[in-house]
């Protein structure tokens, strides 16, 4: 009873306010300044939580789901991970002129020398029937006065739990941009005081590409590796809208010969 109750009060003053807004707006060509501006800063603190609210349940309510991990990894696999901005909303979902070291989210840090940043970043909802990913990340790189702009995906701490000499790494993603540039992925493995990297280029003769980073040609050798984090860098971004519909990651030990 007293639920139906509570329903039944809601229904009431939602439609009452509605009403109440509806009046508004067919009066803010008639109202007095001072009004106006009050309702203004009314109608402000309201669409923020709408907005809020819409963000939320645009993602929780269209595909893919919120959360999804799933991908394709290949036979053998012992770890996988589909890094947070690619997998759930983040709040806020994005910046403008962004500067060096911006955090977006817990594991994605942006880093440039720009002297005058004109980059922008924003998470958007993936929707098209091929997407695993729920979320996607896009960069819009106008004016471009630096020498490099780089995106940095710290792991989490499983994935170096076991981690040997005889492991093959796997990147998988999916990039779309507007015109071509050459984009570099970087893998870097930090032991005691050393830290080990292992470039490759990104083939991008087509959207979804993959490398292997294999640790085989590093010195670790079986030493215990305290943190392993990946570098996507950017050559000649100027006036380019990059997005990256997916990225995933995998290890699996190689072979044995």
């Amino acid at each position: 009873m007293a639920r139906r109750l509570g329903m039944f009060l809601d229904t009431v003053l939602r439609r009452r306010a509605l009403r109440r807004w509806a009046r508004v707006a067919d009066r803010a060509e008639t109202l007095d300044l001072p009004r106006l501006r009050t309702e203004r800063g009314h109608a402000r603190q309201l669409r923020r939580q709408v907005d809020r609210v819409l963000h939320v349940a645009d993602g929780r309510l269209s595909l893919p789901l919120i959360g999804s991990n799933a991908f394709r990894k290949p036979l053998g696999t012992d770890w996988s991970y589909r890094p947070e901005l690619w997998r759930g909303p983040l709040h806020p979902p994005g910046a403008a002129a962004v500067e060096s070291r911006t955090r977006i989210g817990d594991e994605v840090v942006v880093f440039h020398d720009c002297q005058v940043s004109e980059l922008t970043l924003r998470q958007i909802r993936n929707r098209l029937e091929g997407d695993l990913a729920p979320f996607g990340l896009r960069m819009d790189v106008f004016r471009f006065d630096g020498s490099f702009l780089s995106v940095v995906i710290e792991l989490p701490d499983s994935a170096v739990e076991g981690l040997r000499q005889r492991h093959l790494v796997r990147l998988d993603t999916i990039v779309e941009m507007e015109k071509p540039l050459e984009i570099f992925a970087r893998l870097n493995l930090r032991y005691g005081p050393n830290t080990e990297q292992i470039v490759r280029e990104l083939p991008l003769d087509d959207p979804e590409v993959h490398v292997e980073f294999d640790l085989a040609y590093t010195d670790v050798k079986d030493m215990r590796i305290d943190r392993m984090w990946l570098d996507l860098i950017f050559e000649d971004p100027e006036m380019n809208q990059i997005t990256l519909r997916d990225l995933t990651l995998s290890r699996r030990p190689r072979a044995e010969l």
